[in-house]
């Protein structure tokens, strides 16, 4: 009898894990994107902030990211790990992530001349439907080319 119950745990168990990957699998979500589609670009200088549209999109696990929009919007509620590395050919690159409405973090470099890098990372509690993008700070500019030095990239952590 206990040998029996025991089988039917470890079956339930079993099916329960199974559902478990089965419905995380719907909300696998990761993406990388890049300025630059197709050889070098300058995005920049603005007067005012700008948003920035990265159009090359080698992954897109979930479809989060729009390469259109330049916006990823979060399918579920969770944490969500962000990245983007900015390059500056002779100026100093500058952009910042927002939330929505809100600015979170900024990645910013500061020269008096020659190439700048700037990059940045953030972690963020995201409900389902909150918009996260980058804007390119005004009158700055960054670069990229077929190397895709100028990224954006995210991924979830885990469901919430």
């Amino acid at each position: 009898m206990a040998a029996m119950q025991d089988l039917l745990k470890e079956l339930v168990q079993d099916a329960v894990r199974r559902e478990m990957v089965k419905l995380n699998k719907d909300k696998q979500v990761a993406f990388s994107a890049s300025l630059s589609d197709a050889g070098s670009m300058t995005l920049g200088p603005f007067k005012e902030h700008t948003l920035m549209i990265l159009k090359y999109v080698p992954t897109n696990i979930g479809d989060a990211y729009n390469p259109h929009t330049g916006v990823f919007t979060a399918p579920a509620r969770g944490a969500y790990q962000f990245q983007w590395y900015l390059v500056g050919k002779d100026s100093a690159p500058s952009a910042f992530l927002v939330k929505n409405n809100e600015t979170t973090f900024c990645a910013w470099e500061k020269q008096s001349g020659g190439n700048g890098c700037a990059s940045q990372g953030i972690t963020l509690f995201l409900e389902a439907g909150d918009h996260v993008f980058l804007k390119l700070w005004k009158d700055h500019k960054v670069f990229d080319n077929e190397d895709h030095h100028t990224t954006f990239s995210g991924h979830m952590l885990f469901l919430m």
